[in-house]
């Protein structure tokens, strides 16, 4: 299998601030890769660096076989990115904010966005100021899945959504993956590395290990986080 994602000793630093150290990850393609760890550990910085979106200092980045940096927006047209948070135009329709993003991509993506909607029971015709939090991620959900994309990244995805829409979700997944796609999924929750992942890998303070598998017991998991607060 082709790596789409190839990450080399990656290292983006905010000064006194903690960012990412010397770190390398390959994600082969039909993987759902599980990218764990405290928040606040880098893995948002890691993912907007392959994005393109943060200056790293040194490494080399490479999704679907492209350069990170001098092939930017050509990967975007082929990765649904959904980010930890989810902005809107308060004002505009949910309907119209999934318009607009198939819009921008210069796609029809009417037919896969209704059955996302129905999938994921997003109610289309109020306002994203009326939504609640879980509710808006499921407009980020839709908007990040239409134009079925080669590579999904979603970071936080889950948070604030209810268990059943979670397990709607990773039905998803599980089916665009089948199909042919692959999915970064960076999360903090443990359970959902266990039980939906394929392959995962942990970061603790800017640093990245590795797993052999992606089960990872409770205790162990914790450890990391114990750490983290003593740091």
């Amino acid at each position: 299998m082709a790596n789409v994602i190839e990450i080399r000793n990656l290292t983006k630093s905010y000064g006194k601030n903690r960012g990412v150290i010397d770190v390398s990850l390959d994600v082969k393609e039909g993987d759902i890769f599980g990218f764990i760890g405290p928040n606040g550990a880098g893995k948002s910085t890691t993912i907007r660096s392959m994005l393109g979106f943060l200056k790293f200092n040194t490494g080399s980045i490479k999704i679907l076989g492209m350069d990170s940096v001098k092939d930017h927006e050509k990967i975007l047209e082929n990765v649904g990115y959904m980010p930890s948070e989810a902005w809107f135009y308060g004002s505009m329709k949910v309907t119209d904010v999934i318009k607009y993003a198939a819009d921008v991509r210069g796609l029809d993506c009417t037919g896969e966005a209704e059955k996302i909607c129905e999938r994921l029971k997003v109610n289309r015709d109020k306002r994203i100021k009326e939504l609640s939090l879980g509710n808006r991620k499921k407009v980020s959900i839709v908007c990040a899945m239409q134009h079925r994309p080669k590579l999904f990244i979603f970071d936080e995805p889950t948070s604030g959504l209810d268990p059943l829409v979670q397990r709607s979700f990773f039905e998803l997944i599980n089916e665009y993956v089948d199909a042919g796609a692959t999915c970064l999924l960076s999360t903090h929750v443990l359970s959902e590395v266990n039980k939906y992942c394929r392959s995962a890998a942990i970061m603790r303070e800017g640093r990245l290990t590795m797993l052999d598998t992606p089960n990872i017991d409770d205790d162990t998991f914790l450890s990391f986080y114990e750490d983290e607060e003593e740091a």
